[in-house]
């Protein structure tokens, strides 16, 4: 309608600009999402290699690399970058199994998710990852509290 600001991007005579990161596709939902397995322990590499072409051909890659910056509250892009920056964190989360999804669920952007990601799984050493699971299977919370706790298992 006439008057009424729109969030998306415009080109020249008001069409929407499909080339631009912020644009949204009526068909870009999360059931969408054709990523063929969910992230578990042992697939980060298959899946993130994945999740990217997934991601670059949406045209969103700068919301998990993290080029595409947040931007400021009063800017006409706030909004429209803040829907695409949740859609993308629900196609990562929704293509992971269910204990690693809760492990992200508080994280405040997609390329936080997907920088922790590549943190934890990124690193393909088999001793390492022995070493980390008998640590983690030896974590107990022994009284403290779920913040202290949580934030030892993070360490881990």
């Amino acid at each position: 309608m006439a008057g009424e600001a729109s969030d998306t991007p415009k080109k020249t005579g008001g069409a929407p600009d499909i080339n631009s990161p912020f644009y949204i596709h009526a068909s870009d939902y999360l059931k969408q999402m054709q990523v063929n397995n969910t992230l578990n322990d042992n697939n980060y590499i298959d899946w993130s290699q994945e999740m990217m072409n997934f991601i670059f051909a949406k045209n969103k890659v700068g919301f998990v690399n993290g080029t595409i910056q947040k931007p400021e509250k009063n800017s006409e892009d706030y909004m429209a970058w803040m829907r695409c920056d949740a859609m993308v964190k629900g196609w990562l989360t929704t293509a992971m199994e269910k204990d690693i999804r809760s492990s992200v669920k508080y994280a405040n952007t997609a390329s936080e998710i997907w920088s922790d990601l590549l943190e934890r799984f990124g690193k393909e050493s088999a001793p390492r990852a022995y070493e980390l699971k008998q640590s983690l299977a030896a974590t107990h919370q022994n009284g403290a509290s779920v913040s202290a706790y949580y934030t030892k298992l993070r360490g881990i």
